[in-house]
């Protein structure tokens, strides 16, 4: 068995050209000889297929899309016969969110509800089917010339209907930091209010064009999301509505009890956002922030004052430790004379 390659035929598909490529697997964009369908195969590399648990899981991922119906999820075909691993899909023509929010910074709140809507009606369907994504992120996400959302990409999706362990220790805290829920950082496995907490910061950062936690790194931003307090987005954007606001905040909220209960609570809300009643999330996190700027200030100044007293002790020191030369005594001028 050998790499497959653009031109070579894989069962009933012709594959045509490469659409993407990943550490593990490469996306071909391709025609299936039996029905004629532009498709789209996802095909590991060799290296990988040997491997028992990158076959587990990748064997996972396609069982878990193949039962999912819904109009903003990819679809997952089945070949007549499959001579290796491979996942045939059908071909989305769309751009990535990524690539959207790029263009866009910050998004039009009309545009960007839309996009929310679609991703959370994607939710509420997937968690009633007992299906986790856990990795919910611009990247995974495809939007179509006419604005529909596709939701792909389901390699560390936790299925919580299957029976058999289904690799969750293993695969717990991957993820994407910058939209990874507070305890997949901390290894949790997460659930539904992962998600949720994924789509949270995904329209924070369309609305406010940034995220809701910055680091130097990404350990320091981890660290920020386990202990600190996400900015408010009208940090950003002074006149983002307080209702839209109060939304994002909810999704975002570091536990997840505080969260939305569901995706279905969200997706009310999203659908009405003037029936939103504004709990004053936002006015929270100023005063903390004030706080903590205040008490940073109070440190730096009790920080000089330490360093200049030791400064002053290390000069005492340092003039007991090596005391100037006596000088000789002086004779008196009236000794002279005499």
């Amino acid at each position: 068995m050998r790499e497959v390659s653009v031109g070579e035929t894989l069962d009933q598909y012709k594959l045509t050209e490469v659409i993407a490529r990943s550490g593990m697997a490469s996306i071909f964009k391709g025609v299936d000889l039996v029905t004629g369908q532009t498709v789209a195969i996802k095909v590991p590399y060799l290296q990988f297929e040997s491997d028992v648990i990158f076959y587990g899981r990748f064997q996972r991922e396609e069982e878990v899309v193949r039962r999912l119906d819904h109009r903003n999820i990819i679809k997952v075909l089945t070949p007549v016969h499959k001579s290796r691993m491979y996942i045939a899909m059908e071909f989305v023509d769309g751009t990535s969110m990524r690539e959207l929010m790029r263009r866009e910074r910050p998004m039009p709140p009309g545009k960007a509800l839309g996009y929310a809507i679609q991703i959370c009606e994607a939710l509420v369907y997937m968690h009633g089917h007992g299906v986790v994504h856990r990795d919910l992120k611009p990247e995974n996400i495809l939007v179509t010339a006419d604005g529909t959302v596709k939701i792909m990409d389901f390699g560390i999706a936790l299925d919580e209907s299957a029976r058999r362990l289904t690799w969750s220790g293993l695969s717990s805290t991957i993820g994407t930091p910058d939209y990874m829920a507070p305890e997949q950082v901390s290894g949790r496995r997460g659930d539904a209010r992962t998600d949720i907490y994924a789509l949270g910061v995904m329209l924070y950062e369309m609305l406010a064009g940034n995220l809701p936690y910055a680091g130097s790194n990404v350990y320091s931003m981890m660290r920020a999301k386990t202990n600190e307090d996400p900015h408010p987005p009208t940090e950003f954007v002074k006149d983002l509505d307080p209702k839209l606001e109060e939304i994002i905040l909810h999704a975002i909220e570091r536990s997840p009890k505080n969260r939305y209960a569901s995706a279905a609570e969200m997706l009310a809300d999203l659908r009405e956002p003037s029936r939103v009643v504004p709990r004053g999330r936002a006015e929270l996190l100023k005063p903390r922030s004030l706080r903590a700027q205040k008490i940073r200030r109070s440190a730096g100044f009790v920080l000089f004052f330490v360093s200049l007293i030791g400064f002053f002790v290390f000069l005492i020191w340092l003039a007991n430790r090596y005391p100037a030369a006596k000088a000789p005594p002086r004779k008196s001028f009236r000794g002279e004379m005499r």
